[in-house]
């Protein structure tokens, strides 16, 4: 007899039991269609949204399967309710989809009249549609548009207009690395880059690969582009990832180094393969002025664009992607988390969630490193009683985010990992700066010249120094291999997008664990704030061990 792990409750949520024998194949099937809400240690809660739902479609997983899957593994009968939803939301993934029509429009083709009642109803859409025999006439123009208005109405667009391919630039891994090492890609990053491409038919060749950091999302990257061999544009947060990834397709990929060019504040090369930064592109003079920059997105005539960290893609840069609909496109991402919820822009304008796998896995097969999570709660300073009991909400957070007994366990920390590589990453700079002054170790933030902070990045990589402090411009896309120690002592508010990112410091696989410690003061809102921050990492299968400081 088959052990039936799951319980389907009426609100969508799912618990499973990961203590039965059939937890595993279980968690497997449920992975598709189901987002992982919270992993403790008995029990495990999935919720099915609608967005989830959607992701399962555009990978052939329909409603129907969907329903297969939970009455196979649930205990109890599934009630109706969440028969009726995911009939009625999942199989609307493909009622709606988009086709070649001719030069200049595209069809809208809607299979139900009531879909069509709903979307001539919208005034924003039937301004820029025109009427069809079988749903509506779409310009080239309005794409992206269109499919996150209809997103907004829970009518989801299947986009099945042929992709460009570009200009044709040929792109091939080496199979031994510039730095001398044979290089081999891993079963998940074929996997992942495949997930996205497919055979490349319709509907394929746009999507989001979701991997945990120190898992190679780069190197996905770059399996795609070597698939595709157009020219690339590659959007990131920083320098000094514009800088990485080019030392990567530099140090892996057999192309010439002078097709590759990178477009930051300080350079302006527009190459077959351009690296750029989302801060250069909604650079603009004055708050009402245009974004000049953004040209580089409209005329570079791209076969393909990877945008790196796409939980980070700004405002402006989501109008744009919503015009460059004819194009290649795949966002990565250790997290889809949005701290403004526009996950489902994400969904409609770069493409589904096409690939995710639970970090706990990663760190199973020995991919990423094992982390153990510690948070350390300290008291408040007797002086500051009364000053925090005061203060607005922000004033308060910010006290307990400063508490001057941090630096104290700082330097504990340190002391009981002298053999680490460690981090020291906090939110307050001036809190960061006399930590750094305490401990007589660099100080990386913002205000620090490029060249100084990768200068620094380049020491800490080579073993000349193996202690750095740092503001929150180390939070993303940042390769420190060797960091085996995290230390945060104040970060930003709730941000769980946070948390995963200053965790996957730390994540580089090595022969040993890895180490994150977060400073909290006791009784303070600072509690509230970080166990927030957590939630995203308790969700992957990390557990924190709260100890308190005397």
């Amino acid at each position: 007899m088959v052990d039936k792990p799951l319980i389907v409750q009426s609100d969508l949520s799912l618990l499973l039991d990961v203590h039965s024998s059939s937890s595993e194949a279980t968690r497997n099937d449920l992975l598709p269609f189901a987002e992982l809400v919270k992993s403790p240690e008995h029990v495990h809660t999935y919720a099915v949204t609608n967005i989830s739902l959607w992701n399962a479609a555009s990978l052939g997983i329909d409603s129907g399967e969907v329903l297969r899957r939970l009455e196979k593994w649930s205990r109890y009968p599934l009630p109706e309710n969440v028969i009726f939803h995911i009939n009625e939301i999942g199989g609307r993934f493909g009622s709606i989809k988009l086709l070649p029509y001719d030069e200049e429009n595209y069809l809208l083709e809607v299979e139900q009249e009531r879909f069509r009642r709903e979307i001539m109803g919208n005034k924003s859409l039937s301004k820029s549609i025109g009427l069809a025999d079988n749903g509506f006439i779409v310009p080239h123009y309005r794409r992206g548009e269109v499919k996150v208005e209809l997103i907004k109405m829970n009518l989801p667009v299947d986009d099945q207009v042929p992709l460009n391919r570009g200009e044709s630039l040929p792109i091939t891994f080496r199979e031994v690395s510039k730095g001398g090492i044979p290089f081999i890609l891993r079963d998940y990053q074929r996997l992942a880059a495949y997930s996205v491409l497919g055979d490349g038919g319709p509907g394929s060749g746009y999507g989001t690969i979701v991997l945990p950091c120190g898992s190679g999302k780069t190197i996905v990257g770059m399996e795609i582009m070597s698939r595709l061999s157009t020219r690339t544009l590659i959007l990131t947060t920083n320098i000094a990832a514009i800088h990485q990834w080019m030392a990567e397709i530099v140090d892996k990929l057999d192309v010439d180094e002078n097709l590759i060019g990178e477009y930051s504040g300080k350079h302006k090369e527009i190459k077959p393969i351009t690296v750029a930064t989302y801060q250069v592109l909604t650079w603009r003079p004055d708050k009402e002025g245009d974004f000049p920059h953004m040209r580089l997105l409209r005329e570079g005539n791209w076969g393909l664009i990877i945008y790196d960290e796409v939980h980070m893609l700004p405002a402006p840069v989501f109008k744009i992607t919503a015009e460059l609909q004819a194009i290649y496109r795949v966002g990565l991402t250790a997290t889809l988390i949005r701290e403004d919820n526009r996950e489902g822009e994400v969904f409609s304008l770069v493409g589904p969630k096409r690939y995710d796998v639970p970090w706990s896995e990663l760190e199973s097969q020995g991919w990423i490193a094992e982390a153990i999570c510690t948070e350390i709660r300290v008291p408040l300073p007797e002086d500051l009683e009364i000053p925090y009991a005061i203060g607005t909400k922000r004033e308060k957070y910010r006290i307990a985010s400063e508490n001057r007994l941090k630096i104290e366990i700082v330097k504990e920390l340190i002391a009981n990992h002298s053999e680490d590589f460690i981090l020291v990453i906090g939110q307050y700079l001036d809190q960061l700066k006399i930590i750094a002054q305490e401990l007589n170790a660099p100080l990386i933030t913002g205000a620090l010249p490029t060249e100084k902070r990768e200068e620094l990045y380049n020491s800490f990589r080579g073993g000349e120094i193996k202690l750095l402090v740092v503001s929150k411009v180390a939070n993303f896309a940042i390769d420190l291999p060797d960091a085996s120690v995290a230390i945060q002592v104040s970060g930003t508010f709730g941000s769980r997008q946070e948390e995963a990112q200053r965790l996957g410091r730390i994540l580089r696989p090595k022969q040993k664990s890895s180490y994150f410690y977060t400073l909290v003061t006791r009784y303070s809102s600072e509690e509230d704030f970080s166990a927030n921050r957590q939630k995203f990492l308790t969700e992957q299968g990390y557990s924190y061990r709260v100890e308190v400081w005397q």
